[in-house]
């Protein structure tokens, strides 16, 4: 029959079987693979009709299956009325097209559905580009196979005929063209994005990362009171968002959700996005938000921290996060297992509040290395600069004394730098005392500094 007809990459209101190949030692068993995967193609909007696993020690050279279970899955197709067979694995371009040819239905692998997830919720000119980015570098080698989605590049050359070896020679040259065009407009964003991190330096700054769906973007509306999008469903933020928090005994900290990961991304997607992932990189602290509900939440964990290693974020400053402990509640194996082997972690509920005010703590404890307490005599009139210090620093106590105001407070280094520096809004008048970079620590709940005072910049 040859190969069949590939109108467009959108999937939505197909018919698929599911198809999966996992070695008899994988940590990953059968039903999480066709699981995850089902989750994956229903939020493509893909309905599934079958389901075939294969286990064997190494997938097959040219079909991924065994030969035997390529003609299984062709008649499940058939009997089915399936119009699509997905791939679990990441399928190499002459798997593909042998397994088209074999089953005479389309072969969508998991990458594919990935990428159709990203393109469908791109919402900004950045996610945009990353997702075209991403697509681009999966369809070059697919070519061939892939001819008719040549539409989307430079209006579809020859789209609809077969392709010659000069035609294909034409649209890789059109391809990486626009491909070079896509890394040069990341790259300005990226550019962009780098001055805008260093104009807020005065700011702690923590991102919210870990598996897709496990409830970052509802822990940020929480914390931040804003109305960042959610919805349940894969991959719903691709953007990263930035609000302040305030933390009690600490102070304002900037908050970044970042995109979601998930068990084997496409590598060239995490390339895609690594501007995005920025803000993980260059954060004080990182949130590892984890849905401790779902059974595979282990897994999940390994898969996040391979994704920082890749993107090079280190591990160090991680605070694990186990969310939705209240779903959790109802089978409180996976949360016990969790609660073993990660003692560190805070236990939460984002959607009912629970332990937010902890996790709150923690972040202050956390960040409180190098903050700094800040004794100020200043004009009772400096309204300014007392608006400035009771939204942005932790007063400690404070006291009029005549036409004067004497303040203890606690902040960053970086924000007591910046107020020493900036007279105006100091005042000519005032006097500013810091002393050493004080630790927090959490003590029987409470939330207390520890460290010496010693008077060690003063203005003349």
């Amino acid at each position: 029959m040859g190969d069949p007809k590939r109108e467009q990459l959108d999937v939505k209101e197909k018919r698929a079987v599911l198809a999966a190949v996992i070695s008899p030692d994988s940590p990953i068993s059968k039903e999480e693979a066709l699981h995850e995967l089902q989750g994956l193609v229903e939020t493509a909007g893909v309905t599934v009709v079958g389901e075939i696993v294969q286990v064997r020690d190494n997938p097959h050279p040219a079909h991924c299956m065994g030969p035997g279970k390529v003609e299984e899955l062709k008649e499940l197709a058939k009997a089915t009325d399936a119009e699509l067979i997905v791939f679990d694995n990441n399928l190499s371009p002459a798997q593909g097209k042998r397994l088209e040819e074999e089953t005479e239905t389309v072969i969508v692998d998991r990458s594919e559905v990935i990428l159709d997830i990203f393109a469908s919720n791109a919402r900004t000119y950045e996610a945009k580009l990353q997702v075209e980015l991403a697509q681009l570098l999966y369809f070059r080698p697919r070519l061939k196979r892939l001819w008719t989605h040549l539409e989307r590049i430079e209006g579809g050359v020859g789209a609809g005929r077969g392709p010659g070896e000069k035609q294909l020679e034409t649209d890789r040259r059109l391809l990486d063209k626009r491909v070079a065009e896509l890394k040069r407009k990341l790259k300005e964003v990226e550019q962009r994005r780098e001055r805008t991190v260093e104009s807020r330096y005065e700011m702690p700054t923590v991102s919210l990362v870990g598996y897709t769906n496990a409830g970052k973007s509802t822990l940020m509306r929480a914390l931040t009171g804003s109305d960042v999008f959610v919805a349940n469903k894969l991959f719903a933020t691709l953007d990263t968002r930035t609000r302040k928090w305030h933390v009690p005994k600490l102070g304002d900290v900037l908050l970044s959700d970042t995109v979601g990961f998930v068990r084997n991304l496409p590598h060239h997607l995490v390339a895609s996005f690594r501007s995005t992932l920025e803000e993980a990189r260059h954060a004080d602290l990182l949130l590892h938000v984890v849905d401790a509900s779902n059974p595979e939440a282990e897994h999940q964990i390994a898969t996040v921290y391979e994704v920082l290693e890749e993107i090079g974020v280190s591990t160090e400053n991680v605070q694990l996060v186990l969310n939705k402990v209240d779903a959790a509640e109802a089978d409180r194996t996976t949360l016990d297992i969790l609660h073993n082997k990660y003692p560190e972690a805070v236990s939460i509920s984002a959607a009912t509040g629970v332990g937010l005010e902890p996790l709150a703590e923690i972040v202050a404890n956390r960040l409180g290395d190098g903050f700094v307490v800040v004794e100020l005599d200043i004009s009772a009139g400096n309204g300014r600069l007392l608006a400035y210090l009771k939204q942005h620093v932790d007063i400690l106590d404070e006291e009029y004394v005549g036409d004067r105001l004497h303040i203890n407070c606690r902040m960053s280094r970086m924000r007591a730098e910046r107020i020493y520096g900036d007279t105006a809004l100091l005042g000519e008048d005032s006097t500013f005392v810091q002393h050493p970079p004080v630790k927090l620590t959490v003590e029987d709940g409470e939330l207390t500094a520890v460290g010496d005072i010693a008077s060690v910049k003063e203005p003349a």
